[in-house]
């Protein structure tokens, strides 16, 4: 009997020691980093690969994927800054440089992001007015960019390309708005040949 209870008590050291072995061993992808906590306090960034923590003084706390993110930014009937309601949508490309910051700055450091996107495209649009949305894209996307990066930057997270993708704007105002591209595309023209004829004389 007595012999009966060692060997049940070596077994249940054996099943418990297997038990902390196997809750300190982890593994982290390449493209992931994971904080680790010792007794709740910042440790070490650990990953890519095979790591080790101490069972009950170290955890893992979060796991950050640092591959591109995309995240699609919709404003619907949003008002320009001449009182035009316009549809847009736009798609931003981001990742997470600072696992540290991403983890302890900000709760959910995702839907941060995208409230911000949001939050910046709506500003964006309430700020320029309906043609130049439509004419200036592209120096809507840099501004939007701009601003983003330093908003975000404090969460550990960089900014890589913000683009406009759809801008519906109302059909009455469709007509005017080609008449008014077409008139600069005129003016271009015009300034384009008169410094021609300027190098040629």
């Amino acid at each position: 009997a007595v012999l009966g209870t060692v060997h049940l008590l070596f077994a249940l050291l054996a099943v418990l020691f297997s038990a902390l072995v196997a809750s300190s061993i982890h593994i982290a992808q390449e493209w992931e980093r994971i904080v680790v906590l010792r007794l709740g306090k910042f440790n070490r960034i650990a990953g890519p690969g095979l790591f080790l923590t101490i069972p009950f003084i170290e955890s893992c706390a979060i796991r950050v994927d640092q591959r591109i993110r995309i995240t699609s930014l919709k404003a619907e009937e949003t008002l320009t800054a001449d009182l035009v309601p316009v549809d847009v949508n736009a798609v931003m490309y981001w990742m997470v440089w600072g696992v540290r910051e991403a983890c302890f700055e900000v709760l959910d450091f995702n839907l941060a992001v995208e409230n911000a996107g949001q939050a910046a495209l709506r500003d964006a649009i309430g700020r320029s007015t309906a043609a130049e949305i439509v004419l200036r894209r592209e120096q809507l996307d840099s501004q939007l960019q701009e601003k983003l990066e330093n908003q975000v930057d404090q969460w550990g997270v960089t900014i890589i390309l913000v683009s406009l993708i759809d801008i519906v704007v109302p059909k009455s105002l469709q007509d005017t708005m080609s008449s008014e591209a077409q008139a600069e595309q005129r003016s271009k023209a015009r300034i384009a040949l008169a410094e021609s004829e300027r190098s040629i004389f």
